[in-house]
């Protein structure tokens, strides 16, 4: 979703491996419409994408080609390539702008790539298969699912170390979307093996609640007053809505089929 809530953004790829095709791309759709009012090229095989707070500029992890581009949205050029670890996956900006995290998943590391300069400045390894990033709202710490590590990885944005790792639904969940609260009092982690919602303590790591939803949750999101969490459900086609207070599934809203994403309007 763009920050002024007028487009929804949705990454596609062709079927053919390190090649770049016209449908690779990033489209725009806007939201009054419903209609598809700008296409992209950025790269091979988008994966994820994160949008500038000020929503200038987009960037998009290149699966095949172990790169990330940097778009730059009102001209829809790409004002940058840069190349990242293996096979990455989850985009994440801090919420000042300053930083993009992006994960690969072969390589089992995080790059974190200076947003003014368009340049890496870290790697960081982490558990096995990185898939998805988030920040706190405070932008102190960024949080990393491990799919195949089953834990999520709890980085010091400052000093770009780990400080702490935290082992999730005994390793088994196979977690993937990760989310934080509004008040970055919690965090919340889509576990696709066990079908369930994790809910942490961000300050202790403690686990506050596992939240039966759908069939193997990948995206998940926060509604911004922190009052729902929604989970896409691949092999359920549907949406888990969860009520943050009561932690538990409070409506399910039937979807196409095999959803992967989940964004929310403010």
């Amino acid at each position: 979703m763009s920050p002024d809530q007028r487009r929804v953004f949705v990454a596609l790829s062709d079927e053919q491996p390190n090649e770049q095709s016209s449908r690779d791309a990033i489209v725009a759709i806007d939201i009054a419409t419903r209609r598809v009012v700008a296409r992209y090229a950025i790269g091979t095989d988008p994966e994820q994408f994160a949008i500038s707070p000020d929503g200038a500029r987009l960037y998009v992890s290149n699966e095949d080609a172990g790169t990330a581009t940097a778009l730059d949205i009102r001209s829809g050029k790409a004002i940058a390539t840069i190349i990242v670890g293996i096979e990455p996956e989850g985009v994440a900006y801090s919420p000042d702008g300053r930083w993009v995290y992006v994960t690969s998943e072969t390589s089992n590391s995080v790059t974190i790539v200076d947003a003014r300069t368009n340049t890496v400045v870290h790697n960081v390894l982490v558990d096995l298969r990185p898939r998805a990033a988030a920040f706190s709202p405070s932008g102190r710490r960024a949080f990393v699912t491990a799919e195949i590590g089953g834990s999520l990885a709890v980085i010091d944005v400052a000093t770009f170390a780990v400080v702490k790792s935290i082992e999730l639904e005994r390793g088994e969940g196979k977690p993937v979307g990760v989310a934080v609260s509004p008040d970055g009092k919690r965090i919340y982690i889509a576990s696709g093996r066990t079908s369930t919602v994790s809910v942490l303590d961000e300050r202790s790591g403690a686990t506050i609640a596992a939240i039966p939803v759908g069939k193997r949750p990948w995206g998940i999101a926060v509604s911004r007053d922190g009052r729902f969490v929604y989970t896409a459900n691949g092999l359920s086609n549907d949406v888990s809505v969860i009520d943050a207070s009561a932690l538990r599934v409070v409506a399910t809203l039937e979807v196409g089929q095999r959803p992967w994403g989940v964004a929310l309007s403010h």
